[in-house]
């Protein structure tokens, strides 16, 4: 797919059109009001691949500020993090929205992408796999539309002209175009990938992407679903881009006492170009201030199931006890396969969020003695590797 100048200012338009269509509708009459609030989050972990008397260690996970809104019908969610043990802080997300009927909600900015099991397909503090290649609660830049005008089906459509704006690094640099690995959810960043086992140079980025996700509503307790993400990566110094694809189809269910079960496929293919012309069997993408391997294509497959328990122990009123497991099967058979197994159970105490997690992985890039390593070329005789992990948050 080339990209050129005409084409990009074409999508720009449609881009301020969509906006000035949805600020043209007549505001829902509400209440004008703001929160702020946030959160302040502690880990206290332990891991296999070290052994040394710094374990176990308690870290500092992330402290974050929360802003939410409204004024004239015109709504206001905005997210700011920081994670002092990464060296890095970012915007999480930062929209305003409107509801332009009964049905039809608008929200413009850095929000969440309509795709597979939102809010989260996991039930733990880790996610499920797929967040690690960027589809699993991923937020970008553009602007989305959610539609609940059919009975029992929610529709969302979206546009994204890039990933969301990035925030500093360790190293201290910031990549012009939002396409750095200062972030909160993983994208594509710029600068090298791999054909085969060969690195080489890939000038690539994030641009024009479209998603559109479909909801049914089979009972009150099951929802099944269908998502498309077709979007375009960008290689500057070819300065034309690739179009990339992802389709997921998911299942929720919940029965009995506070049973809950969580199931998605996903297909991906992150085509793009290395800055020779060649396709890339590999590409780098990055989130937390650091870059790593992804593989461009695969087929991942999770599930997850969880059963809460209300309890009265002092001010602590449920319990939530949960399996969450990912395999992700790389297309390219000289590629290893990644593993990434979460049993944990979360404790809820006003307003304190305990996750407790046993999590164990195999070619999962945090769950590995080099950090990073796993999702590209990986190793077929990885070791399960684990780290115990208790992360205590306060929300207000």
């Amino acid at each position: 797919m080339k990209l050129s100048l005409k084409s990009t200012v074409k999508l720009s338009a449609l881009f301020l059109c969509l906006f000035a269509f949805a600020i043209s509708g007549n505001a829902q009459e509400k209440k004008n009001y703001f929160k702020v609030g946030g959160a302040v989050r502690f880990n206290l972990l332990s891991k296999s691949w070290v052994d040394s008397k710094t374990q176990p260690e308690f870290t500092w996970d992330t402290w974050r500020l929360n802003v939410d809104g409204s004024a004239g019908g015109i709504d206001l969610s905005f997210e700011y993090r920081f994670y002092p043990t990464f060296a890095t802080h970012f915007i999480h997300h930062g929209y305003l929205g409107y509801s332009l009927s009964e049905d039809l909600y608008m929200k413009l900015g850095v929000n969440q992408v309509p795709f597979g099991i939102t809010k989260f397909a996991s039930h733990s503090w880790w996610f499920q796999g797929q967040y690690y290649f960027g589809l699993e609660d991923d937020y970008d830049m553009g602007i989305k539309f959610d539609y609940t005008g059919i009975e029992n089906l929610d529709l969302s459509f979206a546009y994204y002209r890039q990933a969301e704006p990035e925030g500093p690094t360790a190293g201290g640099a910031v990549t012009y175009g939002n396409a750095g690995p200062g972030r909160y959810s993983y994208d594509i960043t710029p600068g090298v990938g791999k054909i085969g086992t060969t690195t080489v140079d890939a000038h690539i980025r994030e641009l024009n992407q479209f998603n559109i996700r479909a909801a049914y509503h089979i009972s009150e307790q099951v929802e099944a679903g269908l998502s498309a993400q077709v979007g375009g990566i960008y290689n500057s110094v070819l300065d034309e881009a690739e179009t990339s694809t992802a389709f997921a189809a998911h299942l929720v269910a919940d029965w009995g006492k506070g049973w809950n079960f969580k199931g998605t496929f996903i297909n991906y293919n992150y085509a793009a170009k290395a800055d020779n012309g060649e396709k890339l069997d590999i590409i780098q993408m990055g989130a937390y201030g650091s870059p790593y391997d992804v593989a461009a294509k695969a087929n991942a497959y999770a599930v997850g199931i969880a059963k809460a328990f209300d309890v009265d122990l002092g001010p602590i009123k449920n319990i939530q006890a949960y399996v969450d497991y990912t395999y992700v099967d790389k297309t390219n058979n000289d590629y290893a396969d990644m593993h990434h197994l979460i049993p944990g159970v979360l404790i809820s105490a006003g307003p304190v969020y305990t996750y407790i997690d046993y999590a164990m992985g195999k070619n999962q890039p945090w769950l590995n003695s080099s950090f990073g390593k796993g999702m590209g070329v990986g190793e077929e005789d990885a070791e399960w590797m684990k780290r115990f992990n208790i992360n205590i948050g306060y929300y207000f």
